[in-house]
């Protein structure tokens, strides 16, 4: 069996955009590394059923979101919405209204944007985060790191610098409309968070503190922690960071890596989503793991190293624990794993 995935990049060093691989799962190899487009470090991307691929990018006019589309000869690009300042680090796609998100660190923002008949995009709204900001040194100011759909189709937003949660409503033409705020611990930095795949639960991995947090999350939108737990051994007292979360497609085990330790925390998820323990730290056989993704099968693990410039591979076992195969594929300054739809 093989997979098709794609990789964003930084393009600060020798990378040039986004590439592709295939995960042959019989060998248990990664192959045929290929850059598929040229875009300025596109360090986050989705694509639509349509097959639209939509990624972080920039042009001569600031940062932005890219469309491009899928054809028997590659990927043909369609148009970009960007605006002055950095580009957003995270996209999504929300197919029944036709919108994409977008999540801009640097400016604080969140971004809606309409799908037009032919894939193209148009600006809808831009959301400012103006709330006071945390104590740790990097919450100087607004940063918004994820904003995505919720199981009952709200969108939700993680603004490191505030240390909070935001939940909105959104409207069809994607304005959004402000519901609840979580509020994490002070200094916490939430980055990501992930849902239960049949339980009202999501778990969010906090950067700047190394811990997740379980959420239990309810009808009108707001949320409620059950539980946080540390990324980390007890006894480490090196400089981290939380990077990506993942839970096994069965909802039975979490995963969340670790930027310095260069580690994934795998934890086991107890029935009722509320509660996780923590089973073991494993070493991810590279430097600064920032993003991983599990295979379509759920049977394999592919992590990527933005500072060493490699991909790891592990088997998933029976009991959700990780089995390191090998970690021998180049990948230039990769920050994002994703399969394709």
């Amino acid at each position: 069996m093989e997979s098709k995935f794609l990789l964003g990049t930084y393009t600060r060093k020798s990378s040039q955009g986004v590439y592709s691989a295939v995960l042959d799962e019989d060998a248990g190899q990664i192959k045929e590394l290929t850059l598929v487009l040229k875009e300025v470090s596109p360090t986050y991307l989705t694509t639509a059923k349509s097959g639209v691929l939509y990624t972080v990018g920039a042009d001569e006019n600031g940062g932005g979101i890219s469309a491009y589309e899928k054809t028997p000869q590659g990927y043909q690009f369609l148009n970009a919405v960007t605006k002055d300042g950095s580009a957003p680090c995270y996209v999504a796609v929300d197919e029944a209204r036709q919108l994409v998100y977008s999540a801009n660190y640097h400016q604080g923002t969140l971004r809606t944007y309409q799908i037009q008949a032919d894939g193209t995009l148009q600006l809808a709204t831009e959301v400012h985060h103006t709330h006071p900001t945390g104590p740790n040194p990097n919450q100087n100011v607004q940063h918004v790191h994820y904003t995505d759909l919720t199981p009952d189709s709200r969108l939700v937003a993680c603004d490191l610098g505030t240390d909070e949660v935001y939940t909105y409503d959104v409207a069809a033409d994607g304005q959004l409309t402000p519901v609840a705020i979580y509020q994490t611990a002070a200094g916490a930095g939430p980055r990501h968070l992930v849902f239960h795949p049949t339980l009202a639960v999501a778990y969010l991995i906090n950067e700047l503190n190394s811990t997740v947090s379980v959420l239990k999350y309810f009808p009108d939108g707001h949320f409620e922690q059950q539980q946080t737990l540390g990324t980390l051994p007890e006894k480490f007292t090196g400089e981290n960071s939380g990077g990506a979360i993942r839970i096994a497609k069965d909802g039975r085990t979490l995963y969340a890596s670790n930027r310095g330790h260069n580690s994934i925390a795998i934890y086991d998820v107890e029935p009722d989503g509320l509660t996780l323990t923590l089973k073991e730290i494993i070493s991810t056989h590279g430097d600064f793991p920032r993003d991983f993704a599990l295979s379509p099968s759920g049977e394999f693990l592919i992590c990527a190293h933005q500072k060493s410039d490699q991909l790891s591979l592990f088997k998933v076992q029976a009991n959700g624990s990780l089995h390191f195969l090998n970690n021998d594929t180049w990948a230039p300054e990769a920050v994002c794993v994703y399969f394709e739809k």
